[in-house]
């Protein structure tokens, strides 16, 4: 007991200083680029942010456990977006812009069209499907970077020059990414350990450590994006985070093992994943995309809103 409190405590202190070298690693590379910081998140964060969504997915894909798969990637993104960006937003709403914002939002809808359609027509998602999903990461990634490249034209600032190398910044990246994918790690295990050892029901514990686990990287680099004044990034990691849950984590655990649509839980005889998870998605990121890519603000009654879907969302999770 005494051990797993010591490595819980140690998974908190290695993701706090894992999201404080993520974050300065990505708005260094930014900055030196002259890239939007929404970008950066939309594609290097988000990859980095997204690590324990895929490989709990691919292990529970590998174990038949279809469930975790499906479950995993659609309860970060109702996470990502409803807890993390309405909890960013709601402590500070800002301007962003929506020419960096329009590609990823795009290939999201695009992508959850897609996986909907699937869904909702078939219940059954098939491997050519996992590869289209994984084609889909493969094409954004490749036009996202040319899109970093045609934008980076322009001399790095010289003070940015002096203070840090390209090396150190992309040191930092991935250093960073490490600590926040061991430290949930760290804090997921132990955290279950010490749950159970103090009665917690098991079905809490799944609820609350492993749901909150895989996202635990998304939340540290958003409170560590506001701290440092760089809310662009946020937004962006939350976008591109719920981009690669569909084509990346879904595509890689349904190629690997393809699957069903859970039906453990029914409302009025009809699959409750169909007429509440899959809608609860596409709505809150339609409230977090809509008013940025018209208005290019954020606002702060969206991050309310979205945080009381998230609650409302959680309770219905226990009592039903």
């Amino acid at each position: 007991m005494i051990t797993a409190v010591l490595l819980f405590l140690l998974g908190f202190v290695l993701l706090i200083k894992g999201g404080d070298w993520f974050v300065d690693g990505s708005v260094g590379i930014a900055h030196r680029f002259n890239l939007p910081e929404v970008l950066i998140g939309a594609t290097i964060v988000s990859i980095g942010t997204t690590l324990p969504e895929v490989m709990v997915s691919a292990q529970a894909a590998l174990q038949g456990n279809s469930g975790i798969s499906y479950g995993n990637a659609i309860g970060s993104i109702i996470c990502n977006t409803s807890l993390i960006a309405g909890l960013t937003i709601a402590v500070r709403p800002s301007d962003v812009n929506k020419a960096s914002l329009r590609l990823p939002v795009i290939a999201f809808f695009g992508a959850a069209f897609i996986y909907s359609l699937i869904a909702y027509t078939s219940g059954q998602f098939a491997r050519w499907q996992g590869i289209l999903f994984l084609v889909i990461f493969a094409v954004y990634m490749f036009i996202s970077a040319k899109n970093m490249k045609s934008g980076g034209d322009e001399p790095a600032e010289e003070e940015n020059e002096k203070e840090t190398t390209l090396l150190m910044e992309i040191g930092l990246l991935v250093i960073g990414a490490a600590a926040i994918a061991f430290g949930a790690n760290l804090l997921v295990n132990n955290g279950t350990i010490i749950a159970e050892a103090l009665g917690v029901p098991s079905s809490v514990i799944g609820l609350t450590m492993v749901a909150l686990g895989t996202s635990l990287p998304e939340l540290i680099t958003a409170i560590t994006s506001l701290m440092k004044g760089h809310g662009a990034l946020s937004l962006g990691n939350v976008i591109g985070a719920n981009l690669f849950n569909i084509v990346l984590v879904s595509g890689t655990a349904i190629t690997i093992s393809p699957f069903a649509v859970p039906a453990e839980k029914l409302i009025s005889g009809m699959n409750s994943s169909l007429v509440i998870d899959i809608p609860v998605m596409l709505g809150v990121m339609g409230i977090l995309c809509l008013p940025a890519l018209f208005k290019g603000k954020l606002y702060r009654w969206q991050g309310i809103l979205l945080l009381a879907i998230y609650t409302a969302f959680t309770l219905y999770q226990f009592i039903s």
